[in-house]
C-alpha cells in the first residue's frame, strides 16, 4: 500500500492515466476509487500490451527518434505497470501512403492493441484509421495529422507556426538586404508540410524586400532533397536564401551547394549529422522538433487509452521549437 492508503497498482496506472495530449511530463497522481477498481481490473485482464507504430519511412532519419522514445516509454511501463508493453515498428522503406493504409488493416487483423502513424497523406489513410477504431483498435497521429480521421489526437509540431519561425529567421539573418527566397518542402501531399509552407508564405508576406522564388518538392530522402536544392541553386543562382520546412539534405555529408556568405539558410531538425552542418556554416539556425518526445507521448496515451478507455483532455499536443545556432550548438548538445 501507498502512504497515502492506495495500492501501489493504483499510483502507476494513474501516472499513465493522467497523461493527455495536451501533457508535457508524464505526472503521478492518485487515483479514484472508480479509475482504480476499472485500471485493476483491466491490468488483470491484460497480459501485454502491443502498440504498432507507422511513421513515414525508414529511410527518414527522424523518425529513429520517436521510435527510441516510444521504446523507452515502452520500456518504463513495462516495468511499472508488471505487464510488457511492446513497440511493433511497421514502417514503409519509402513513403508511400497507400502502403501505411495496408499496414493499418494488417495490425488490426493481427491484433495490436493500438496504433500510432505519422500519415504521408491524410486522404489515403484516414478511411484505414476509421476503420480501425470502428474494431476497436485506438489510433493517433504523430508528426504528421489526419485531422478529418477519427483519431483520438496527435502529438507534433504546430506546422503553420514552424513555417512562420523558419521564414523568420530567414528574414532576420537577411536584414534589410533584398532576397530571393527558395523553400524547400519534401512531399506535397503531408498534411505538416503543407501547413508549414503555408506558415512560411504567410510569414514571406511580411517582408516586403523579399520575394519567393518557388516552393521546391521532392522525395524525402537526403539524395533527393540534396540534388533538388544543387538543382534550384545552379538555375537560379540569384537565391540568396533558403528556408527548409524540413532538414533532409543535411542528412547528408556533402556541403551545401552555395557560399555560405552569399546564401543564407534555415532549417528545421537538430540531428547530429545537421548539428554537424551548422558548425560548418552551411545553415546558420535550425528550428529543433521533439521527436522523442513525441514517441514517448504516443506511448503515453494509448496505455492509458487501452488500460482505462480514456480519451486525452486535448485532441493537440504541439510541442515546442528548440532554436540552435552556433553559439548554443555545444550546450544543445550536452541535454
Amino acid at each position: 500500500m501507498s502512504k497515502h492508503g492506495f495500492p501501489v497498482w493504483a499510483w502507476l496506472l494513474a501516472s499513465v492515466l493522467s497523461v493527455g495530449c495536451e501533457t508535457r511530463e508524464e505526472i503521478s497522481t492518485p487515483a479514484n476509487s472508480g479509475a482504480a477498481a476499472s485500471g485493476q481490473s483491466a491490468l488483470s485482464r491484460k497480459k501485454s500490451i502491443t502498440i504498432g507504430m507507422i511513421a513515414k519511412s525508414k529511410s527518414n532519419p527522424i523518425f529513429l527518434a520517436a521510435q527510441k522514445g516510444a521504446e523507452d516509454r515502452a520500456a518504463e511501463l513495462s516495468k511499472e505497470l508488471g505487464l510488457p508493453v511492446t513497440i511493433r515498428w511497421d514502417t514503409p522503406n519509402d513513403e508511400d501512403a497507400q502502403r501505411q493504409a495496408e499496414i493499418i488493416e494488417q495490425l488490426t487483423g493481427s491484433g495490436v492493441d493500438a496504433i500510432t502513424i505519422a500519415c504521408s497523406d491524410a486522404s489515403k489513410v484516414t478511411r484505414a484509421i476509421d476503420d480501425a477504431i470502428a474494431k476497436g483498435v485506438p489510433v493517433m497521429c504523430f508528426d504528421s495529422d489526419a485531422p478529418e480521421s477519427k483519431r483520438l489526437c496527435y502529438v507534433g509540431t504546430d506546422d503553420v507556426e514552424a513555417g512562420r519561425a523558419v521564414m523568420r529567421a530567414v528574414a532576420e539573418l537577411l536584414g534589410d538586404k533584398p532576397g530571393v527566397i527558395a523553400i524547400l518542402a519534401g512531399n506535397q501531399t503531408a498534411t505538416n508540410l503543407q501547413k508549414r509552407v503555408r506558415g512560411a508564405e504567410e510569414e514571406l508576406a511580411t517582408h516586403p524586400h523579399l520575394k519567393l522564388k518557388k516552393v521546391y518538392y521532392h522525395k524525402e530522402t537526403p539524395q533527393d532533397a540534396f540534388a533538388e536544392i544543387e538543382s534550384a541553386q545552379k538555375a537560379n543562382p540569384e537565391i540568396n536564401g533558403w528556408a527548409m520546412i524540413g532538414g533532409w539534405p543535411l542528412m547528408t555529408e556533402r556541403a551545401l551547394p552555395w557560399n555560405a556568405q552569399e546564401v543564407v539558410c534555415v532549417s528545421m531538425d537538430t540531428l547530429p549529422a545537421q548539428l554537424k552542418h551548422l558548425r560548418m556554416g552551411d545553415v546558420q539556425i535550425l528550428l529543433g522538433q521533439q521527436y522523442y518526445y513525441f514517441g514517448r507521448q504516443c506511448v503515453s496515451v494509448l496505455v492509458g487509452k487501452v488500460l482505462e478507455g480514456r480519451d486525452p483532455d486535448n485532441v493537440i499536443d504541439f510541442a515546442p521549437l528548440d532554436r540552435v545556432t552556433r553559439e548554443n550548438v555545444d550546450d544543445y548538445e550536452k541535454k
